[in-house]
């Protein structure tokens, strides 16, 4: 597959005739900006009156190249397919997609199937190491890989939020051919592929957009990544929907992930982002787009987004777990069972009420209206272990392991999206712990310093006696964050067990009946447990009871259980024993009880 001369505008392009295409948005660039390109001369280049400069050059693929800026420094393209080394390095001249795709017809799974598997490609080994995993991962009843993002980033190490180079996959990881086998590969398992793409900042290390192509971003808005992207600029607007493109079309993601669009300063360009990409990929094809929005924008749910990341969900969840009530988890301790019953039945518990926790500014709009599976589900991520100042996971935070057993037992099987983060299918313990590879020393000594900053209100990092925060640019901080040697102890086994007999009630019972599925009801029972409803697309009624608190808590539980009867029990968690039932009675020791009734 050829990437054709349009719509991509922006990058080294491949033309009929056999020329490439250099085009570079530089509307501020100083005289004397040229195109250098190994074995010619300096090509010199003179942007046009919409910032554009442009040269049809007689150039092989793989040809390396740069741009020579007015006082002589050299940059990579903003636009690179493939770098030659790391982001300061030379851009390579992509040619025709030689890749031998095993399965073309691969057109993706429709979204109530999904069950979403967060990895970061670098701690998996790259993407040949990642492509290793999948077997066992389509055999756990995974049905979709989220690579965090993969964009050049400085170094070899780095969470993929410092990237500046957002259409090279990083060469740490492997080539762009094995990018592609990966993607190819899981298609061939039954597995989707989703990206995490980030659009609402640039790394602090090798982004030299600011140099020629001023207006890229706007100083009137700071953001806590510097100057805001300006989504005013067509150019912009322009880059950035080119790449959402090239990656669902050139290495055939099934989907995206949008990181953080709450600091896209202009959400109304997320509305003509999906209706550009729903437009140009072919409508047979299952491609699937997902926000992180911390803003709660239900409206954007209705205008070609398929879901949002349920952080209330999330921080209620944790709460229940951990008893954790600083930070942003102020918000959901007064009432969590309540808060828990809110977000199963609505989404999100803010939809338009104040936060405490953000000095009264209100937050969220109303989401009642949407499906269940507008709302992607999970106890961990990247963001909630990886922001904390030691990445525990909840292996090591939670009060008592039966509560979280529950709570992936309620994750899985209510009609939500779930999202698992490596290595919880098999219990992990590694921190997952925020680590990245800048050589600037002086900014490895600002991030460092700025990472013991973030916590020093949290009395266990302040004072003599302070602990202190991993250094994020240490080797050894990356590798405490592998999770893999944990899948060998001995307690793993329980755990894949457990997700699964999960997954597996999950795709037979649940994901086919989705469509259509809305909430009845859901209240709280006590101050941990929940009693919730859901109508699914045949009609059937899903029932779910939850406790997430002390055992005596469940007198309140069997009260209301006693009172029902199901025509069939479809799970049943007990201390000690989890297992997926076709019938049986509700036991007193229970913690989750999920029931089905036939319409």
């Amino acid at each position: 597959m050829t990437v054709p001369p349009e719509p991509y505008t922006h990058g080294a392009l491949p033309l009929p005739d056999g020329r490439t295409r250099f085009r570079l948005w530089a509307p501020s660039a100083a005289p004397g900006l040229a195109l250098l390109i190994d074995g010619q001369p300096p090509i010199a280049l003179h942007p046009d009156s919409d910032g554009y400069a442009e040269a049809d050059v007689a150039c092989p693929p793989g040809t390396r190249y740069r741009y020579r800026l007015g006082d002589g420094q050299l940059v990579p393209d903003p636009a690179s397919r493939q770098q030659d080394g790391d982001v300061h390095g030379a851009s390579i001249v992509a040619g025709p997609d030689d890749y031998a795709w095993q399965h073309p017809a691969w057109s993706g799974r429709p979204w109530r199937e999904s069950v979403i598997y967060e990895a970061h490609v670098g701690l998996s080994g790259g993407f040949d190491g990642l492509t290793a995993r999948l077997p066992g991962l389509a055999a756990l009843g995974i049905t979709v890989i989220e690579l965090m993002p993969i964009a050049d980033f400085p170094g070899p190490r780095n969470w993929g939020y410092d990237g500046v180079l957002p259409y090279a996959p990083d060469t740490a990881y492997g080539p762009p051919q094995a990018l592609k086998h990966l993607i190819d590969t899981a298609h061939g398992l039954g597995l989707s592929v989703m990206l995490d793409v980030v659009y609402n900042h640039f790394g602090p290390e090798g982004n030299y957009l600011p140099q020629y192509a001023a207006p890229f971003f706007r100083e009137d808005v700071p953001t806590p990544w510097g100057p805001a992207i300006d989504f005013r600029q067509p150019a912009v607007r322009r880059y950035f929907e080119e790449n959402a493109l090239y990656w669902l079309m050139e290495y055939r993601f099934d989907g995206l992930r949008l990181d953080a669009v709450h600091a896209i300063e202009d959400p109304d360009w997320l509305v003509e982002l999906a209706q550009f990409l729903r437009g140009q990929v072919p409508a047979h094809r299952h491609v699937h787009l997902v926000l992180e929005n911390d803003d709660n924008r239900a409206s954007l749910l209705t205008q070609g987004y398929d879901a949002q990341w349920n952080d209330d969900a999330h921080h209620v969840l944790h709460h229940l777990l951990t008893g954790e009530s600083r930070g942003y988890y102020a918000d959901y301790a007064e009432r969590p069972a309540q808060a828990l019953a809110r977000c199963l039945a609505e989404g999100w518990l803010y939809q338009g009420q104040p936060s405490p926790y953000r000095q009264g500014a209100t937050r969220g709009e109303p989401s009642g209206h949407l499906p269940p599976t507008s709302f992607v589900l999970f106890l961990q991520n990247h963001d909630q272990t990886g922001n904390r100042a030691r990445g525990e996971r909840l292996t090591e935070l939670a009060e008592n392991a039966e509560r979280l057993r529950a709570a992936v037992a309620l994750q899985l099987l209510s009609p939500q999206i779930p999202l698992i983060f490596m290595g919880e299918e098999f219990g992990s313990r590694a921190p997952f712990l925020y680590f990245t590879s800048h050589t600037d020393p002086a900014l490895v000594q600002a991030v460092r310093e700025g990472r013991q900053r973030e916590f020093a209100a949290f009395p266990e990092f302040s004072g003599d006696d302070a602990l202190k925060v991993p250094d994020p640019n240490s080797e050894y901080t990356w590798a405490q964050s592998v999770p893999w040697r944990d899948g060998e102890r001995p307690d793993a086994q329980p755990w894949r067990t457990l997700y699964e007999a999960l997954l597996h009630l999950r795709q037979h019972a649940i994901a086919p009946r989705l469509t259509g599925a809305r909430s009845v009801f859901a209240r709280a029972v006590g101050r941990h447990g929940v009693h919730a409803q859901w109508r699914l697309g045949d009609g059937a009624l899903l029932t779910v009871y939850v406790n997430l608190g002390p055992v005596r808590e469940q007198l309140a539980q069997r009260a209301l259980a006693a009172a029902h009867s199901p025509s069939s029990l479809l799970f049943e968690s007990r201390a000690g024993a989890f297992a997926a039932l076709a019938s049986g009675s509700l036991c007193s020791e229970s913690t989750v009880w999920l029931l089905e009734e036939a319409s």
